[in-house]
């Protein structure tokens, strides 16, 4: 089966992943490797951004090469750096080989090489295509580093002064994720189909609970979704995503428990919320959590 033929036939490729993509999420998935077009995937944190790149990797048998954004990344960490101890002991032995006579052109010629290029995310990405490049939590990102990207993004190519161009034979396929923790320049955006991905209903957290936890039963997967569902209504400083529901039902299952009570909810409040705040105020509101 053609994992691109069709936006149901890529969504049934994912679901052999253990990701169950929605029909929102199929069809952009399936535009952006139909177009070749970066996707720009905008969200809550934990609503399977991330994931949905992995399985992307996963389901067409590419490999997945992750850049972790943060802020402050430049170049040296996103693309290349040289090598500089190996250039150094490279100039002591072509010295020592010449005699102390050192041609200094030849030298330098000889130091911007693919042998010293320390090739990082971006630059592994182009060299290693077709492959899934995640830029991950681009909005931690600051606005240099997104202008940085664009030529990357339009041309599948960068530019290293020293060294040259250095372009993809095939473009990889480009996910970014954020976490809109500030708003993304409309240049970046533009060169980007875009998909926002929101929670999953409940008989999809059901589904997706079911077919990441094996041996889950059907009891347990729906109090447990059901529970984060009324955890994300309530006025939370992180609300929970699939991530820790996940969590939060094999934290259960370690427990050797197989439904959801007042008891078991209050002692492993901790796999799905994170912040002390958020346990005082739902560990007063357990018995409106479980009705």
């Amino acid at each position: 089966m053609d994992p691109a033929g069709s936006p149901e036939k890529l969504a049934q490729v994912l679901e052999g992943t253990g990701y169950l993509a929605d029909e929102g999420v199929a069809t952009a998935a399936f535009l952006a490797l139909r177009m070749r077009r970066p996707l720009f995937c905008e969200g809550e944190p934990g609503t399977g951004k991330t994931s949905l790149a992995m399985a992307l990797a996963e389901s067409l048998g590419m490999p997945l090469i992750r850049l972790q954004c943060h802020e402050g990344i430049d170049a040296a960490q996103a693309l290349y750096e040289w090598d500089f101890p190996r250039q150094l002991l490279h100039l002591r032995a072509l010295e020592a080989a010449e005699g102390g006579r050192l041609d200094v052109d030849t030298a330098e010629q000889s130091l911007y090489t693919e042998r010293f290029l320390l090739a990082r995310p971006l630059l592994r990405a182009l060299n290693s295509a077709p492959c899934v490049l995640l830029v991950d939590e681009i909005d931690r990102a600051d606005d240099e580093f997104e202008a940085f990207l664009l030529q990357l993004l339009d041309e599948n190519a960068v530019s290293i002064p020293e060294y040259g161009e250095v372009r993809a034979e095939v473009p990889p396929l480009v996910i970014l994720t954020s976490n809109r923790t500030r708003e993304v320049h409309d240049a970046l955006k533009r060169r980007c189909l875009y998909h926002w991905l929101e929670h999953p209903d409940l008989s999809r957290e059901v589904a997706i609970l079911r077919s990441r936890i094996p041996g889950i039963g059907e009891r347990l997967a729906t109090q447990v979704a059901e529970a984060v569902q009324r955890l994300r209504a309530m006025e939370l400083l992180k609300p929970p995503g699939v991530a820790e529901a996940l969590d939060w039902a094999q934290a259960l299952r370690a427990l050797g428990r197989d439904e959801l009570d007042a008891a078991a909810a209050a002692t492993t409040l901790g796999a799905v919320l994170k912040y002390s705040e958020d346990l005082d105020r739902v560990r007063a509101r357990l018995d409106a959590l479980l009705a």
